[in-house]
């Protein structure tokens, strides 16, 4: 039976055209999936039972938002750089047909890469529950005074960061806005998850890195207004005072297809620009 794969596009008229050639290149393969209409979702999530993987045609945005819509279901993704930064893609578009043969040609392996599991308490109701495989941040919607966010591991009260915000993030996340904020690079196979403080008010507040087994609840001090969750820069909810978050390690990890063992570290050098003098 021929294998079919799900092609996600960026909205850009480059990855759409490339999306074309590759339609054409491998005839009755590709099953282009709408993750950007929600009116086309449902029908597109029934496509995936079907699918041996998907390929990803844009940039970490795309991306993201190609795991967001596969949730839980067990199908690797391939990311293919048309963005500007692409921590997230395996190869790159003068690659791509190369790629795309070895994946037929079940020339590849598959790395999960951990996700966190975030849930919104209000009044005793989850009014919202979702993966993130980047992160999930707090800040505030508009330009004002700082954040106060008293984090809580394994119920036990750690510390209050006062800061303009504060990131919760995978390692995977890492070379988001956490590395943005100063927090440190972490490879995708070690355990742990990030805490990051965006410009926080005293300098003893500093990037904290804790195992990922443990279950993190934030509190919102003070009478915050105007405040803010965002999703793997997906999704904003707006939240209240009161609210309480709990992040801990999700059970559904993505998959992603990746053709040779040190890809990441290659990734990591070519998008940091690191050489050293040496290739």
């Amino acid at each position: 039976m021929k294998k079919k794969i799900g092609i996600v596009v960026k909205q850009d008229e480059k990855a759409q055209l490339k999306a074309q050639e590759l339609s054409a290149a491998f005839p009755d393969t590709f099953v282009v999936l709408d993750v950007h209409n929600p009116q086309q979702e449902a029908e597109a999530r029934q496509r995936l039972s079907n699918l041996f993987c998907i390929v990803v045609l844009g940039g970490d945005g795309t991306f993201l938002s190609a795991a967001r819509f596969v949730e839980s279901i067990d199908l690797p993704l391939m990311g293919v750089k048309f963005g500007e930064v692409g921590f997230l893609a395996e190869t790159t578009e003068e690659y791509l047909f190369d790629a795309v043969n070895a994946v037929l040609e079940n020339r590849f392996a598959v790395e999960e890469r951990a996700r966190l599991s975030v849930k919104i308490l209000r009044n005793s109701t989850i009014i919202k529950e979702v993966d993130v495989l980047n992160d999930a941040v707090i800040n505030k919607s508009v330009l004002s005074r700082l954040t106060s966010c008293a984090v809580y591991i394994d119920a036990a009260y750690l510390t209050t960061f006062r800061a303009d915000g504060l990131i919760v993030g995978t390692p995977t996340g890492s070379t988001a806005y956490s590395l943005a904020a100063g927090g440190p690079v972490i490879h995708p196979a070690v355990p742990g998850i990030i805490l990051t403080p965006i410009c926080p008010f005293t300098l003893t507040n500093r990037p904290l890195i804790i195992p990922d087994s443990a279950k993190i609840e934030i509190r919102l001090e003070g009478s915050p207004t105007d405040m803010v969750l965002t999703l793997d820069g997906q999704e904003g909810v707006s939240i209240d005072p009161e609210d309480r978050i709990f992040v801990e390690k999700s059970p559904n990890p993505v998959k992603m297809i990746s053709f040779e063992a040190q890809s990441y570290f290659k990734v990591l050098k070519t998008r940091l620009m690191w050489s050293g003098g040496k290739s």
